[in-house]
């Protein structure tokens, strides 16, 4: 069982889920039908909002059960705590731009042909969206994707309230709930959640391995693998495209100690309020450690290329909240290729003096595109041959 000052364990042998209950939204089958047809009015749910949706049933978002009411989401915007003073990282809300919306309809949520879930309207009220932006993101800036996406995707009204769930969004993969995930992991057992939103390369590898050896995890710790796979920046590889990689290396990697899973979150490259909505999603998976690398996160202006976040600024303020969250961080080790020694730690490479290869994004898309073959230290064949079949 875990020991240390951060330990938060059940019965089960896990860590409890943030709040203490791991909230389950999906209402009974016998009682679906007559909870639907209880609404009076219908919203269709856009792609961001789905994943939210799924969260909210399944208890990602524990121990939030539905969206959240204004003063809420103004605490959560201000101060990353709810009004009732627990730590969260962004606001949870649905938008819509209809007036005849109201507090006291029960709106059914649609989503592509399903019906998702009833949300029982509480609030509906209009954001102040460059206060989100600047507490959210740090930023007013439509040079932000998530500013832009608040500014001109998100509708003029917010609805908070209770959700009941009544179906999970239908995808090309599947993604396990908290209870599926809870129920594989070891008992006892320190659970380190490695996040990406990216296809998974060499240094990734290096990177989540290691980090079962790191100095506050304990012996016979396992990773969760769990990229996020719902909508991130425009010019990211799509989800559908992602977990065909992560299928393709799960298969071929024969390791007891990883475990993969998928998460149905969309990114808002938030920087440090995006690590610790990571870190409560991922304790309510039933992960005690998280992996936050150097800029965890983060984006660049699409005007200046310049990062609207300092490189260490989530792993700081994530460490700040590891205490009252009962998890701890596991930094992210600043890896490099060298010809002599493989894959080693930056100072290590230049306390020896080593040969460093380095290969960017850029030029691996390059590569790609004209067919060269790529180095096997940089990237997995098999993720290679995938994004090449898909573009």
């Amino acid at each position: 069982m875990l020991t240390n000052q951060y330990s938060t364990s059940t019965d089960s042998g896990l860590i409890s889920a943030w709040g203490g209950e791991l909230v389950n939204l999906m209402v009974p089958i016998n009682e679906k039908e007559k909870i639907e047809s209880s609404t009076t009015k219908s919203l269709e749910c856009s792609d961001r909002n789905a994943c939210d949706v799924e969260l909210l049933i399944v208890g990602g978002f524990s121990p939030y059960r539905g969206f959240m009411i204004q003063s809420d989401y103004n605490s959560v915007v201000k101060k990353h705590r709810t009004s009732s003073g627990k730590l969260f990282g962004l606001p949870l809300i649905i938008d819509t731009d209809r007036e005849d919306l109201n507090e006291g309809d029960r709106l059914l949520l649609t989503y592509k042909g399903q019906n998702l879930a009833v949300l029982d309207i509480e609030e509906r009220w209009e954001p102040d969206k460059v206060t989100e932006a600047k507490f959210c993101y740090g930023t007013t800036s439509l040079e932000h994707p998530a500013v832009k996406m608040i500014a001109l995707e998100r509708k003029k009204y917010y609805l908070g309230g209770k959700v009941q769930g009544l179906e999970l969004p239908k995808r090309e993969f599947t993604c396990k709930t908290p209870r599926e995930v809870r129920a594989e992991l070891p008992k006892g057992h320190d659970v380190i959640a490695f996040q990406c939103r990216n296809p998974i390369h060499r240094a990734h590898y290096e990177l989540f391995t290691r980090a079962l050896a790191a100095e506050n995890v304990q012996e016979n710790a396992v990773a969760l693998v769990h990229p996020t796979c719902g909508p991130t920046q425009q010019d990211d590889i799509p989800g559908s495209v992602r977990v065909q990689t992560y299928e393709r290396l799960a298969a071929e990697v024969n390791n007891k100690n990883i475990r993969w899973s998928y998460l149905p979150y969309s990114m808002h490259m938030a920087g440090p309020r995006e690590a610790l909505q990571h870190m409560i999603i991922r304790r309510n998976y039933g992960c005690t450690h998280f992996i936050i690398g150097r800029d965890m996160a983060g984006c660049k202006s699409s005007l200046t290329g310049e990062d609207f976040y300092e490189p260490y600024e989530a792993q700081d303020f994530a460490k700040e909240c590891s205490a009252e969250l009962s998890m701890q961080t596991v930094p992210s080790l600043n890896l490099v290729y060298t010809e002599e020694k493989g894959y080693v730690t930056a100072e290590k490479a230049k306390e020896l003096g080593l040969k460093i290869k380095k290969l960017s994004g850029t030029q691996f898309r390059e590569m790609l595109r004209s067919g060269e073959d790529i180095p096997e230290w940089f990237a997995f064949k098999s993720v290679v041959e995938v994004l090449r079949s898909n573009y």
